[in-house]
């Protein structure tokens, strides 16, 4: 494992269906450990536990704020076929006062994507970015929230102009926002990353003039096709915000133009 997603999204087995892991300090957003870089953690436990290969379709409920450090995984078989399989996972890690405390918990469905037809009948559309050299990267601008930077060191992120008005005071209230993606040390997308890269780019909450941290309450993950090589686009989307709730849609294309993965969170909106 040479890149630093790989050894941090790394689980040790110490019995049946329990793994040991390290929440590292490199994927956080001011203290909490970012929920994106938690599923694919959990969906490499899953992975290794289930008898299938990738993740179809990952249900996650976030609990707990995560906090790097040690962290317990405890993985479950629901229901094995010959196509797909079932699996739930939780992670634990103690509180202040020595008791566990569970912090996500996700129910997911594992099978082959190269075992998937070729046939596809769809609608959608790769995003319209302009190319990578003139969107924007963490390196032009500070961090939108103060400690936010730990992660977007280790993510090549390009974001289209059009949905940063945020970054000059501008926000366009659209409630939307594109990008190029992909890992700062060139690491190429595969189905496990692509649980990270569902909820990587910032929060459409900024576009809609709120700024600060955006937690997740539920997040679902439809993991389509195995990405080609290559960086990736992704568009993420907020129709509603209501009762202090809003929720994120994200397309995710590879560099063939495929739709490889999709979304939807609900969120807390900022209460700054």
């Amino acid at each position: 494992m040479d890149s630093e997603f790989d050894r941090d999204t790394a689980v040790t087995l110490r019995a049946p269906g329990v793994y040991d892991a390290e929440l590292s300090p490199g994927w956080t957003i001011i203290h909490a450990v970012n929920g994106g870089y938690l599923l694919a953690l959990l969906g490499r436990a899953l992975g290794d536990a289930l008898p299938h290969p990738d993740p179809f379709v990952v249900s996650a409920h976030y609990l707990t704020p995560s906090v790097p450090g040690p962290a317990v995984v405890r993985t479950e078989t629901v229901r094995t076929g010959r196509t797909l399989s079932t699996g739930q996972a939780s992670l634990f890690q103690y509180g202040e006062d020595g008791t566990e405390v569970e912090r996500i918990r996700i129910l997911a469905t594992y099978g082959d994507l190269d075992a998937l037809p070729d046939d596809v009948r769809t609608s959608a559309k790769p995003p319209a970015i302009p190319p990578r050299e003139h969107c924007l990267g963490p390196a032009d601008g500070e961090p939108p929230i103060p400690g936010s930077a730990a992660i977007s060191e280790r993510l090549d992120i390009g974001l289209d102009p059009a949905t940063v008005g945020w970054a000059v005071g501008a926000p366009s209230g659209n409630g939307e926002m594109r990008g190029w993606f992909g890992l700062a040390d060139g690491r190429e997308p595969d189905p496990l990353s692509l649980l990270l890269t569902v909820d990587a780019l910032p929060p459409t909450a900024f576009e809609l003039g709120l700024m600060g941290w955006t937690p997740t309450v539920e997040l679902t993950a439809h993991i389509r096709r195995r990405p080609e090589p290559g960086p990736l686009r992704v568009a993420v989307t907020t129709r509603n915000l209501a009762g202090g709730f809003l929720e994120q849609d994200a397309e995710v294309w590879d560099s063939a133009d495929r739709l490889v993965a999709q979304s939807r969170q609900l969120n807390r909106a900022p209460r700054g």
